[in-house]
């Protein structure tokens, strides 16, 4: 299998919109008015765009929750392998907005969704991130709490810009961010696991954060090797008493954390079975 870092090709960027090569959308889409829509970050790998089923659930699951028409999975399908033939490594975003309508919150009815595909290079982690762990911070911006957007990936992520934008280290990988209750939520892109008393613990994501596809996949994998998996209220102190720490996404697949809020964290604690089974299901092509 070959993964993407040891695949550090460049693709040019390329997008569809709608199905045809075009790099513009109209002022009036309501994904631009007003973040009205749904994504998926995918990893491209050899060509194919990884756990493309699961990310297309999660987009269905959206479409449902937001009452935006779903587009055809098979043309989604087509267009998305379209763009990653020959591609030994890439990122490919996919975007659903609710397409355009009048001034105004009220939906038009009937919606006519827009789909954008575009393909980009593979970001530049360093590869000691997943192999020797992470330094992560925690955020001082806060989640809000809303359960009918809870874990959904849509398009409003102003939350998620600011938190990024309180450091600028780049040893640092990630921040963690809380809810307004003080409980840990997530990453600014990643989901987040702990072990502790031989638990794998992970945040309940029932007011607030992104269910993410890898996030799924981890908790699968865990039962089969036998874990005893809870979904928790996780804190600061909490996390500080953990055995073991690590993130998760669609394109960093499992970091463990070797420092958290400056206190070491011992990545070699992290399941090496899991850790294996988890990268070798997120990234086959």
């Amino acid at each position: 299998m070959t993964t993407p870092d040891q695949a550090p090709t460049t693709p040019p960027c390329a997008t569809l919109i709608d199905g045809v090569p075009a790099d513009r959308i109209p002022v009036a889409d309501r994904g631009l008015q007003y973040g009205d829509g749904l994504f998926e970050t995918i990893a491209v790998v050899d060509g194919t765009p990884c756990l493309f089923d699961r990310h297309l659930a999660r987009l269905r699951e959206g479409c449902v929750r937001l009452s935006i028409p779903p587009p055809s999975e098979d043309q989604l399908a087509a267009e998305a392998l379209g763009l990653s033939r020959g591609v030994d490594s890439a990122v490919l975003k996919l975007i659903l907005t609710r397409g355009e309508g009048g001034r105004g919150y009220r939906p038009p009815d009937p919606s006519r969704p827009r789909r954008i595909l575009r393909l980009a290079p593979w970001p530049a982690y360093p590869d000691a991130w997943r192999s020797t762990g992470v330094r992560v911070r925690y955020c001082r911006t806060r989640l809000g709490h809303q359960p009918l957007l809870a874990g959904l990936k849509h398009l409003n992520r102003l939350e998620q810009v600011l938190a990024r934008a309180e450091w600028d280290d780049p040893d640092i990988a990630e921040g963690l961010m809380l809810d307004l209750d003080g409980r840990v939520i997530e990453g600014t892109q990643t989901n987040l696991f702990a072990l502790q008393d031989g638990q794998l613990l992970t945040p309940a994501l029932d007011r607030c954060g992104v269910a993410g596809v890898v996030r799924g996949l981890v908790l699968e994998t865990a039962w089969v090797l036998g874990f005893r998996v809870v979904e928790a209220a996780l804190t600061p102190e909490r996390l500080a008493a953990a055995d073991a720490l690590f993130l998760t996404s669609s394109l960093a697949g499992v970091w463990p954390v070797k420092e958290l809020a400056g206190l070491p964290v011992d990545p070699d604690q992290v399941p090496a079975e899991l850790r294996a089974g988890v990268l070798e299901a997120a990234f086959r092509p």
